[in-house]
């Protein structure tokens, strides 16, 4: 974590610091939640339409902050403390992490993608910690907050920082890469989210491409080939690039996929080394094949790079396979959905082989704009009643699934359940899940879908 006195953290944020007294006192780290204090931090009180982070200064300083940041436009600053003051908390914290950031020597790799960046991100980590000293973004920290937060939370003797990158509109990857300035950009995919924000798919792709923006000169642009919204825009680039995928003139092309509960193995054209990770889905293999080329570029030996993906942990709920007491499989990907990633999460399920009865529980997939009503009725109709045995469908908009679905389906399985219909859901799933059975739960985030499994 960064460790600086207070006026030199005064200087990094472009503030002023209203007792030199204190100029002189060390700062240990930085916190923005008033209820997640440490000793010798800095605090940064935020403010929003309906919150106001000032209003816990003295608690702060109570609780043994070394320091806080304040906002010039609110009044009465405490008086006899460690008060440095600046004309917005918020870009001052942003300040700081720019600051902090150009002082380290460290390498950056940063993500993007509208699925699968915080895999991806925990893949590279994987990957690259085999020979290096390697910070990451935890959990989804991606923002103009979380950005922030994550390099001001870097050790001093970090190598290689690997930090995602998210968005809900255009400028927004454009100024955090410019914070964070990589190394190496990645661009996992682009799919349907943020629809509603962005308009359509070309728009999001332009948005994504903003990584570019921040990149160093000798940087490279890592992405998924197989896109045309990116290849067309990319076919003359100053930057260096790799691509990934399945496509036959790519660098990294996906060969001999083989999937089992444990996980995939896969091989990539021209490597002789054959690699494994512990997740499922072909989606996740050209995730994986992201990492590699970010190893092969930092010069992470090939046996390295297949032990790193091999010892992967992802964060939860991504195509999380979990066995239940009663011996029901459950894949648990109800963290996040778009159209992209559920049509991937369904083709898994419909390839997956020795199970008994295969069962979909779908949720609503919100942000898609105007058209999320003929998404959700794709979804259902991409479903093949050959291969899955039971569709639940949940949410006003699963409605559409379950529309989708009896295109093809016979009315007794397919389901749909309300909003308020959670309960019965889980009661309908416990009543046909049985030993051997497998089923897979998918839905954007704000659905909690995850609740449904926890019963069985």
């Amino acid at each position: 974590m960064i460790k600086r006195t207070v006026k030199e953290m005064a200087e990094m944020a472009g503030g002023r610091l209203l007792d030199e007294n204190f100029g002189g006192r060390l700062v240990k780290g930085v916190s923005t939640d008033s209820r997640k204090l440490a000793t010798d931090q800095l605090f940064i009180p935020l403010t929003g339409e309906r919150f106001n982070g000032h209003a816990f200064v003295e608690q702060a300083f109570r609780e043994g902050v070394a320091a806080v940041l304040w906002n010039r436009s609110e009044p009465n600053p405490p008086e006899g403390k460690a008060v440095i003051i600046v004309d917005d908390t918020l870009e001052a914290l942003q300040n700081l992490a720019k600051a902090y950031r150009h002082q380290l020597d460290v390498k950056v790799v940063g993500v993007t993608g509208s699925n699968g960046k915080t895999t991806t991100k925990d893949m590279i980590h994987a990957v690259l910690g085999t020979e290096y000293k390697v910070h990451k973004t935890e959990g989804n920290y991606n923002n103009h907050i979380g950005l922030p937060l994550t390099i001001l939370a870097m050790p001093e003797d970090t190598e290689i920082a690997v930090l995602e990158m998210g968005m809900s509109a255009k400028g927004e990857i454009d100024f955090l890469t410019r914070l964070a300035r990589p190394d190496i950009a990645v661009i996992t995919n682009i799919g349907e989210s943020h629809l509603l924000e962005l308009g359509s798919r070309e728009a999001i792709a332009e948005a994504k491409l903003e990584i570019v923006n921040g990149l160093s000169n000798e940087g490279t642009l890592i992405y998924i080939g197989d896109e045309p919204l990116l290849s067309d825009q990319l076919k003359q680039t100053p930057y260096h690039t790799k691509t990934f995928g399945e496509g036959a003139a790519l660098d990294y092309q996906l060969e001999d996929v083989n999937q089992s509960e444990e996980g995939t193995a896969f091989r990539v054209r021209g490597i002789e080394t054959r690699f494994f990770i512990p997740v499922l889905g072909k989606h996740n293999v050209k995730n994986a094949l992201a990492a590699i080329a970010a190893g092969d570029l930092l010069k992470v030996s090939r046996p390295h790079i297949a032990e790193g993906l091999t010892k992967l942990k992802v964060t939860g709920m991504r195509l999380e396979l979990v066995k239940t007491k009663a011996g029901v499989a459950v894949i648990n990907d109800a963290y996040n959905a778009s159209p992209t990633s559920m049509k991937a999460a369904i083709e898994l399920v419909e390839q997956m082989k020795g199970y008994g009865k295969k069962m979909l529980v779908l949720g609503d997939m919100l942000e898609l704009g105007e058209g999320e009503k003929v998404f959700h009725e794709e979804i259902g109709k991409a479903i093949h009643p050959e291969a899955v045995d039971f569709v639940f469908a949940y949410g006003d908009l699963g409605a559409y699934i379950a529309k989708g679905a009896m295109k093809h389906f016979p009315e007794h399985r397919v389901f749909h359940f309300g909003k308020e219909d959670k309960d019965s859901l889980k009661e309908a799933l416990k009543a046909k899940a049985n030993a051997g059975d497998l089923i897979l739960v998918k839905a954007s985030r704000g659905m909690r879908l995850e609740e449904t499994i926890k019963d069985l």
